[in-house]
């Protein structure tokens, strides 16, 4: 995943909100929705974003007492970093595994002009 991308997506509130809230436990969509004040649509979607970026995963399928088949979602994060220096900014990622994923973004327009 590109810097830009890891840093808007750990920097969004509903995601950090879901991937806090599920480091600890799994949680469903349910829980985190009413817990976390985050529509349910919303919570549905970024939970498949963070799932597609590997940030979290589907720990287990639980059956509810009205039969009905739920998913409990757990964070892969251990922790995260986003570092902003002179032209450059770099997302380093922590995973519970013990993997690391490191990626930065560099850009060097306007460093030899003066801004005005």
């Amino acid at each position: 995943m590109q810097a830009l991308e890891t840093s808007r997506l750990i920097t969004d509130e509903y995601s950090a909100k879901i991937i806090l809230a599920t480091m600890s436990k799994p949680r469903s969509a349910f829980e985190l929705s009413e817990k976390l004040g985050i529509p349910i649509a919303a919570c549905y979607r970024k939970i498949k974003i963070l799932e597609k970026a590997g940030m979290i995963f589907c720990s287990e399928r639980m059956l509810t007492q009205t039969g009905k088949r739920i998913s409990m979602f757990k964070s892969r994060v251990k922790n995260a970093q986003i570092i902003v220096e002179k032209n450059k900014l770099s997302a380093r990622i922590a995973m519970v595994d013990g993997t690391m994923t490191n990626s930065t973004y560099e850009m060097d327009l306007f460093l030899d002009s003066p801004l005005c």
